[in-house]
């Protein structure tokens, strides 16, 4: 028997808090069409998300709303039984669906959820699927939905998030288990990882090719000036793409740059988990600073309570999305690929078809690991709720003996 398309559940965060169904009526009619419990299990779903957006990130809302959707729409549409009533064999059973969904479940990009009509209302976008296909970088075969397989990563982010799921409903006496909990230990599809970490990263070389090139970008066109601070922001100051910018609750402005009576700089940052840190900011990277706000016609250090968003719109006022921030960054990958390989060829300057903005926050961290900086100052600068988790992810000292000593083995 055919698998029908799957229907969205949830919009965003601020269309959830207080959504009228009659405005999605195709959403709705599918709710009242099926049995009592369907609609029941749904508002659940939004009791929940809700009590994300209010109390965790908005990436951590849009994460949470796509692996709750998934599963709900297994329930109503595979399993068709109420996720109260599932056992541990139940979610092994999603967690397999998961593994392989079918081809019309699966869509090459992204897509928005509702679309307006024009009347108030909104309608399903027929391009939209649950789970994505997402292809590498610089990779120019065709895509095969059939070779869709979730990454580990992405099986973990299932798991935490339907067990939270769970947590909630049994805090809220809607159910009496946490059947999730209880199979993750048991799906057959978790690898037990003891390979070597492969930090996405660029070495000191390529760094410097980079900064380079976007230092000379600037010096042609002061356009490019926003992405040279910007490069070198995330780098230097080890950010996330999303502290640098303009959210619902937070904005980042020039004022979070402060001076502390022993003349040190800091950089204010609201980072994952809702949770504001103090990031140390070099004396290397007080020239850039400097020249970017001269360029914007601003005094050359910061001023206590300035309102001026770090990132500033070339058009309009405010600060910047995520978004228009990543694209800044792509368009400096993008030209030092192509100046890298006239220079040296496709071969050697391939990994900037494949680098995205996350490398140039582990790129710092990497670099400054090397270079002997202290693992608890560090692990504060990035925002690590433990040493444990820098030392995991960026001490690779043991691997790089190991791989040096490999290297001479006969044949």
């Amino acid at each position: 028997m055919a698998i029908h398309k799957p229907v969205a559940l949830y919009p965003t965060f601020k269309e959830l808090k207080d959504i009228p169904l009659d405005e999605f009526p195709e959403l709705s009619s599918y709710l009242s069409s099926g049995p009592g419990w369907r609609k029941q299990n749904w508002l659940w779903g939004q009791e929940f998300l809700s009590y994300i957006g209010r109390n965790k990130s908005q990436h951590t809302y849009t994460r949470f709303r796509s692996e709750i959707e998934k599963f709900l729409l297994w329930s109503f549409v595979i399993k068709e039984s109420p996720c109260d009533e599932f056992r541990k064999t139940d979610i092994l059973d999603y967690a397999d669906f998961c593994w392989k969904p079918p081809q019309t479940w699966i869509s090459l990009t992204n897509h928005d959820k509702f679309q307006p009509k024009g009347d108030g209302n909104y309608v399903q976008n027929k391009a939209w699927s649950p789970y994505r296909l997402v292809v590498s970088k610089g990779d120019n075969s065709t895509p095969d939905k059939k070779k869709y397989r979730p990454s580990q990563q992405t099986l973990r982010a299932t798991f935490t998030a339907i067990i939270a799921f769970y947590k909630y409903l049994m805090d809220e006496e809607y159910c009496v288990g946490n059947p999730a909990q209880l199979a993750k230990k048991d799906c057959r599809h978790f690898i037990k990882d003891a390979q070597v970490k492969d930090v996405k990263r660029l070495s000191e070389e390529q760094w410097l090719f980079l900064l380079e090139t976007v230092t000379a970008m600037a010096d042609d066109n002061p356009r490019f000036e926003r992405n040279l601070f910007l490069i070198a922001a995330l780098k230097t100051l080890f950010l996330r793409i999303s502290e640098f910018s303009e959210r619902p609750d937070w904005i980042p402005v020039m004022g979070h740059f402060w001076e502390d009576t022993d003349k040190n700089w800091w950089l204010k940052v609201y980072g994952k988990g809702r949770k504001l840190r103090d990031i140390t900011v070099p004396s290397s990277f007080m020239p850039y600073l400097k020249r970017y706000r001269l360029y914007r016609g601003m005094s050359s250090l910061p001023l206590d309570g300035e309102k001026h968003p770090i990132v500033e719109k070339l058009r309009g006022s405010g600060g910047m999305t995520a978004r228009q921030l990543s694209r800044l960054v792509q368009e400096v990958f993008d030209h030092a690929y192509e100046t890298m390989k006239k220079q040296q060829g496709e071969e050697i300057a391939r990994k900037f078809r494949e680098v995205s903005t996350h490398w140039l926050r582990h790129t710092g961290a990497s670099l400054e690991i090397e270079r002997g900086r202290a693992l608890k100052d560090l692990s504060e600068d990035l925002g690590h709720s433990s040493m444990a988790t820098t030392d995991t992810v960026y001490v690779q000292s043991e691997d790089r003996k190991r791989a040096e000593s490999g290297k001479n083995r006969e044949v």
